[in-house]
């Protein structure tokens, strides 16, 4: 079989790394997509080997342009798209601003439907596809200070499901995976007792791996679940049961 092709949005830090890096161990081709850090994204191209490609996910026009040249240089098209970019600009309702709560809902939401409208035509005309969104459980539970990102984490979860029942007939399988709180730079920032805090909150007692959230993902681009869509697969340690 023809190795297949993976593009990761924001596949060269964190959960989206070890994502890119699961892929590429799994005999994928992969495409890892950023933004900013060029320094970060070359460090991991070289140590894993993985292709790197920057551009806005936000912008339509610069995901259309990109994917193109991700298919020239693997020399085929996108067969599997993780939505996974996202940023946070956390502030109370109150005294968040309008351009916070835009780059917020542009980067995390708007970049899943520019990035989809631009592989679902091909993925139908040839009839193959996997796509996972990373959500969030902040999506199912809310979050004090996070209504913008709270907001564009849980429209993933209906474009999922919608998405999902468009494509099935075509042999495209959409789905979501809803981390809780996982090990990463975001989280490393929680200190003394908020993060105690938070770890009581969570049955397992812990945070949560980015290879455990990597194997979620491997496995619903997998064959073994060609019969799994429009599914959001929690990973958060059994919070917000």
């Amino acid at each position: 079989m023809t190795q297949r092709i993976a593009l990761v949005t924001g596949g060269t830090r964190g959960i989206g790394a070890s994502i890119s890096g699961a892929l590429k161990n799994a005999d994928y081709a992969v495409a890892a997509v950023y933004q900013s850090n060029n320094a970060a994204a070359e460090k991991f191209s070289r140590e894993t080997g993985i292709e790197i490609f920057s551009w806005n996910v936000a912008d339509y026009e610069s995901c259309a342009v990109g994917i193109e040249k991700v298919c020239a240089t693997l020399g085929g098209p996108v067969d599997i798209l993780i939505n996974n970019a996202g940023i946070t600009k956390d502030a109370m309702l109150h005294k968040m601003l309008p351009e916070d709560w835009n780059k917020v809902v542009n980067t995390n939401l708007n970049s899943v439907f520019n990035m989809c409208r631009c592989v679902v035509p091909s993925m139908r005309s040839r009839g193959f596809g996997r796509i996972v969104n990373i959500s969030s459980v902040n999506a199912l539970k809310g979050q004090v200070g996070q209504a913008n990102y709270s907001a564009a984490k849980a429209g993933v979860l209906g474009f999922t499901k919608t998405l999902a029942l468009e494509s099935a007939a075509k042999n495209i399988t959409v789905n979501a995976v809803v981390p809780g709180y996982i090990a990463t730079e975001m989280t490393d920032i929680l200190k003394g007792d908020i993060r105690e805090e938070i770890i009581a909150g969570i049955p397992i007692g812990r945070f949560g791996k980015v290879e455990e959230v990597a194997s979620a993902v491997l496995f619903l681009v997998s064959d073994d679940a060609s019969f799994i869509t429009g599914t959001l697969l929690s990973v958060n340690g059994g919070q917000y049961l």
